[in-house]
């Protein structure tokens, strides 16, 4: 296997005063043939916001198959792979704190540059 992608997936945090956090995106590449098993939450119901704030987006998973084809994932589920196919999961966002304002100004901030810190 190789790891291609680990990134932060933008925007996948629920809105609010305080916007939750946003998940991660992983994209691995199989190097042969296996199978692969996945164990995951919130593919079905969303991470809630709280106190007015807005849910974070759901996760998933799934296979893309170097023929172009695309088997979608559960939460808990397996596939077998073949040399060329890649997984791809996306964690879920969390869920935001407080009513999103109707003012961009007021928007909950977002830390771009960590660097800050």
């Amino acid at each position: 296997m190789r790891l291609e992608e680990f990134a932060v997936r933008r925007g996948s945090g629920g809105a609010g005063r305080w916007r939750g956090g946003d998940g991660a995106v992983r994209r691995i590449r199989f190097l042969e043939p296996m199978t692969v098993s996945t164990l995951s939450q919130h593919r079905r119901v969303p991470p809630y916001g709280m106190a007015g704030g807005e849910p974070g987006a759901l996760g998933a998973n799934r296979v893309e198959h170097a023929d172009g084809t695309v088997t979608e994932l559960a939460g808990s589920d397996s596939a077998d792979v073949v040399t060329g196919d890649v997984l791809v999961i996306e964690t879920p966002g969390g869920g935001g704190y407080g009513p999103p304002s109707s003012d961009p100004h007021q928007a909950g901030e977002e830390i771009d540059d960590l660097r800050a810190f």
